[in-house]
């Protein structure tokens, strides 16, 4: 999976592939869609989320340069694999899940894989973690319509936000970060297709 559907697309950075390694997606996944946990495709994990595509979650972590000392917050905690992509990369990984049932089983399947350095909370997204804030690191599996505000706020200087923006039919991947000074850079990278982002 890593070397054809990953590192053949562009993915270069050695510590995200080998945390794409490490992290087996099968067991974030039904026992109905175990057979095709390694297709580079997203795959349902119920109440109306998915599980990113392989390419996709690498892609991300590796626009995210997350460092060994950092803590990371998600957005987003659906089944737990980001979590624990994440978890191989980061000090620390603070992951936020609207919906509790979603939660409880990412808890369950990160608990089965070894993870240990994850904290999850379910709560709304657009909130942030505001007791741990600043983070260095802020990604987000679900699309708001804009990037928000409260999310900026969180970010550490020098701190990177990536996720998706916009509506179902016109989202973009977006890398939002912010400078010593408190000036937000962004960038806008590639159209890309995710479910959007909900309010509690």
């Amino acid at each position: 999976m890593v070397q054809r559907q990953i590192v053949a697309r562009g993915v270069r950075d050695l510590r995200v592939l080998a945390a794409m390694r490490s992290v087996r997606r099968h067991e974030f996944v039904d026992a109905r869609n175990q057979p095709a946990a390694y297709e580079d495709r997203p795959l349902s994990i119920g109440h109306g989320q998915t599980i990113s595509q392989p390419y996709i979650v690498a892609w991300m972590t590796e626009l995210l340069q997350v460092g060994p000392q950092d803590c990371v917050l998600e957005i987003g905690t659906g089944c737990g694999y980001q979590t624990a992509v994440l978890a191989q990369l980061a000090a620390h990984v603070y992951s936020i899940e609207l919906d509790e049932a979603l939660s409880a089983q990412a808890a369950l399947n990160l608990s089965r894989a070894g993870v240990t350095n994850a904290t999850l909370k379910v709560g709304d997204g657009y909130q942030g973690w505001p007791e741990h804030a600043p983070f260095p690191c802020i990604i987000s599996a679900a699309a708001p319509l804009e990037v928000p505000a409260v999310l900026t706020r969180q970010l550490a200087d020098g701190g990177r936000l990536v996720l998706p923006v916009g509506a179902a039919n016109g989202q973009q991947m977006m890398r939002v970060t912010r400078g010593a000074d408190g000036t937000l850079v962004e960038e806008v990278l590639g159209a890309v297709s995710f479910v959007p982002m909900r309010h509690a």
